[in-house]
């Protein structure tokens, strides 16, 4: 009797976890592209180079992803056409040089926990630059359409809030109170000087992002190979980051790393980042659907604010907040209005399931380590950040 109680029991946690799996793994998603902002973040404080930053962590990701792709891919893998090289040359500068380079800068003139909330605004921005090449239709009279033109309409309005309108310093029971009155009218005269510039810079490596994302889906039809081809966009980001960062920066010191977060974002953007990040992203896309993964974008938003009033004694603003809100309600209108495209199109739900499986490395290797952020979605148009390689977001 005993032991069919204890069987019972240990049948109905192992069904409460199965369920529990998906939000599991999507929060810890959340907390590992967190992660890459605030390490980001510190690297980029400590004076590292943010081209520097990105050749080494496109390198670390290729280094990755090489392997699996050898193995994985070498029966599958499609003949590199002068077609698709040109699209991974494009895509390899649009991500990785464009908007990573783009995103650091506005970071550096603003902060992490403020790229993050901007960040959110990638699926609407994506969806505008889908219908303007037409990759997205949009049928007015219907309601997810509406819903989709409306959140977008919104996520600008948060955004251009957030620029606009900085606000009061809103103090957290954790909030770094040391500064003088001095010392904060300075740095309140220095950051307004930036603020403006720092969110058309985040804004821009948005546009990146989401003309990387139209371009990707078309790329990925051609070339299939999805790991293989995340791996060459990530070396191709490597070798255009490299062009550049010699460009501006010719200090040998600044190429030097040591055993502190110089060696710690390249590795983690890379591996975390670039890697774990779209294994777990297949692995629940699979069961639950993209747009389950891109419902939990906002959480990232709220964790860097934490973890950066902590670690980086961030100021937190009353418009960022506002901002923020009104953009993760934008965020699920587009979110919602997708999420009808796929529930009442089942040909677009049959090709999402297909090309998730097709994308999702076998799950029986336990350390498999797939992918990257560079290759997330064939139906891009639906996920926003990580900042994820990305982060991702970043």
């Amino acid at each position: 009797m005993g032991d069919d109680e204890q069987n019972n029991s240990g049948g109905r946690f192992g069904v409460m976890m199965k369920k529990l799996k998906p939000y599991l793994l999507v929060v810890s998603l959340q907390f590992g592209s967190a992660g890459m902002y605030i390490i980001s973040m510190a690297t980029l404080n400590h004076g590292m180079n943010r081209y520097v930053l990105i050749v080494y962590r496109n390198a670390t990701a290729a280094l990755v992803l090489a392997p699996f792709a050898l193995v994985l891919e070498r029966k599958t893998r499609p003949k590199m056409t002068i077609s698709t090289f040109l699209h991974i040359m494009v895509l390899g500068f649009l991500e990785p040089v464009i908007d990573q380079g783009f995103t650091y800068l506005g970071m550096k003139y603003t902060s992490a926990s403020f790229a993050s909330a901007i960040m959110n605004a990638v699926p609407s921005v994506t969806f505008v630059i889908a219908v303007i090449f037409r990759v997205e239709t949009v049928k007015i009279k219907e309601v997810r359409s509406q819903a989709k033109v409306i959140g977008t309409l919104v996520t600008f309005a948060g955004a251009l809030l957030m620029t606009l309108y900085k606000g009061p310093v809103i103090d957290l029971l954790w909030s770094h109170k040391t500064s003088s009155h001095h010392e904060s009218s300075s740095t309140t005269i220095n950051s307004n000087q930036h603020w403006i510039a720092g969110t058309l810079f985040i804004l821009l490596g948005s546009v990146a992002w989401s003309c990387f994302y139209v371009l990707q889906s078309i790329t990925v039809k051609k070339y299939p190979a999805n790991i293989s081809l995340s791996c060459f966009i990530c070396l191709a980001g490597a070798l255009q980051g490299s062009a550049v960062a010699f460009t501006v920066e010719r200090r040998p010191s600044a190429w030097a790393v040591g055993w502190d977060s110089r060696l710690l974002a390249p590795l983690y953007t890379g591996i975390i980042s670039s890697g774990i990040t779209y294994y777990v992203q297949g692995l629940v896309m699979k069961t639950r659907g993209p747009v389950f993964v891109t419902a939990f974008n906002p959480l990232c938003m709220i964790i860097v604010s934490i973890l950066g009033s902590i670690i980086l004694a961030e100021k937190l603003h009353l418009g960022s907040i506002i901002g923020g809100m009104v953009i993760a309600f934008g965020l699920y209108s587009v979110v919602w209005g997708k999420s009808k495209d796929y529930g009442t199109n089942p040909a677009v739900q049959s090709n999402t399931t297909v090309k998730d499986e097709a994308q999702e490395l076998p799950i029986t290797n336990a350390n498999a380590i797939s992918g990257a952020k560079l290759v997330i979605d064939k139906n891009s148009i639906d996920q926003p950040s990580q900042m994820q390689l990305k982060t991702v977001q970043i």
